[in-house]
């Protein structure tokens, strides 16, 4: 990052809640910083980074770990802490219809009668823990079929907003920072994220108020968890998934699969690029 010309701040990364050396919040990249003789006025830019959204699903191959970043100018995006988070993501056309607070089976025929479908007809994705017994029994009383997920709620998030995909809705509690990234991506795609934070302990109102958060009850949409105007979501595949492919080795470089989104101007990009190696006697396959 330290080649990109701006003025950044992680405000989403892994560096505390990993012990990983590196994209801790508040760690400064771009040129800015590495050019300290340099003194231009630099673009001051927030970015919200996983690396590896979808840890188990990587080491297990299981589908659509991915790896993500979503930027915005400065104040643009929520400095979420790292708490567990309420979440309902849905399409463009359901979002005007659907409540967090309202009970699963009034959702569920909500987003059916915008789809022109029976309840019968949805699919939605939940995160498979033992928290979300009820909501799995509640959503099965409807008749609706549930894809359980181990981990990747970011990426059904995204699939939940894009048309084809057999995703009609997520619902159930995952972390606050991946609703943040689910938030860029919505803005971009016209779909909707509705979250409220779980704060219940006393620390975790402390990790609230250190991040500039007073209102705990407060349900967040994505206009408010990314408000900036100039947003930009990027994503690539690092195993096979409902949208992107992961990454092909093949004797002269990989082949790789991403998703670039922006909101000005409003333009979604599906991109195949292939890392070639240097040599002289290169092959490029299909």
């Amino acid at each position: 990052m330290d080649t990109v010309p701006i003025d950044g701040t992680i405000v989403i990364g892994e560096g505390e809640r990993d012990e990983a050396p590196m994209l801790y919040i508040g760690e400064r990249v771009g040129l800015a910083h590495k050019d300290q003789e340099n003194r231009r006025r630099w673009d001051e830019v927030d970015i919200a980074v996983d690396p590896l959204e979808g840890t188990n699903l990587c080491a297990m191959g299981a589908p659509n770990a991915i790896a993500v970043l979503a930027a915005s100018e400065k104040g643009g995006l929520l400095h979420a802490p790292d708490l567990y988070m309420e979440k309902l993501v849905v399409g463009p056309t359901s979002k005007h219809l659907v409540d967090l607070d309202a009970p699963v089976r009034e959702n569920l025929q909500a987003i059916a009668r915008s789809l022109g479908r029976q309840v019968d007809e949805l699919t939605v994705v939940v995160l498979d823990r033992p928290r979300h017994e009820t909501l799995i029994a509640e959503i099965r009383s409807t008749g609706a079929r549930i894809r359980l997920i181990g981990d990747g709620d970011l990426s059904a998030g995204i699939a939940a907003a894009v048309s084809g995909t057999g995703v009609h809705a997520v619902m159930g509690t995952g972390g606050a920072p991946e609703g943040v990234l689910t938030a860029a991506a919505m803005r971009c795609l016209n779909g909707e994220i509705f979250a409220r934070l779980v704060v219940a302990k006393p620390e975790d109102e402390e990790r609230c108020r250190a991040m500039g958060i007073t209102d705990f009850k407060r349900t967040y949409k994505s206009a408010d968890l990314a408000c900036g105007k100039d947003i930009v979501f990027a994503a690539t595949g690092v195993t096979d998934g409902s949208l992107m492919k992961g990454p092909q080795f093949f004797g002269a470089g990989i082949r790789t699969s991403s998703l670039v989104m922006q909101t000005n101007p409003h333009r979604i990009r599906f991109i195949d690029s292939i890392q070639v190696y240097p040599g002289p006697s290169v092959k490029i396959r299909f």
